[in-house]
């Protein structure tokens, strides 16, 4: 993509390890991908992820607008979907939806007080410092849904995620098919 520099000290996650690092002002960064409103810049110390947050830091960037658009409108479970698919692994340029990392949604109804919905997920490997981020991240955006009042993400190991649970839409932007 480009390069740029910080123009503000900002905190980001050192990828894979999953590593809390401060990036100082005035790096040079180089952008890798900008999906969904985070941004995977590479830096004298590897390939980091800014988020969305501190993302107005790099001098120069402008954010698309579909990539901070919330999910508006009436609660539903395409609405959830909806969210999830917002959601990226920093490294590979699909969705968690259609990467396959999203096993089960569960929605409890509370009345008044709003629901919850309960995600259950997995990471393309077992090692990947990176999950408590992207979860977190897909917590986060679940949870900025209308009337949710609590938003849980699980990460789970049953089964085991392989390539072949990529959608099919999924393949043809990761080219394979």
């Amino acid at each position: 993509m480009a390069d740029h520099k910080l123009n503000r000290t900002v905190a980001a996650t050192i990828i894979p390890a999953g590593t809390p690092v401060e990036l100082p002002e005035g790096i040079d960064v180089h952008i890798v991908q900008t999906l969904g409103g985070n941004v995977t810049v590479r830096t004298e110390h590897g390939l980091c992820r800014i988020a969305e947050a501190d993302s107005g830091a790099i001098e120069g960037y402008e954010p698309a607008e579909t990539e901070t658009e919330a999910v508006v409108g009436e609660f539903s479970e395409a609405a959830v979907w909806e969210a999830l698919k917002t959601c990226f692994d920093p490294e590979i340029p699909l969705n968690i939806v259609d990467l396959g990392l999203v096993y089960d949604m569960a929605i409890e109804e509370h009345g008044e007080s709003g629901r919850t919905v309960e995600v259950k997920m997995t990471l393309t490997a077992p090692g990947c410092g990176m999950g408590p981020v992207i979860a977190e991240d897909a917590k986060q955006k679940v949870a900025a849904l209308p009337t949710v009042a609590d938003a849980k993400v699980h990460i789970v190991w049953d089964p085991i995620w392989t390539p072949h649970m990529i959608s099919d839409a999924g393949r043809k932007v990761l080219g394979l098919e």
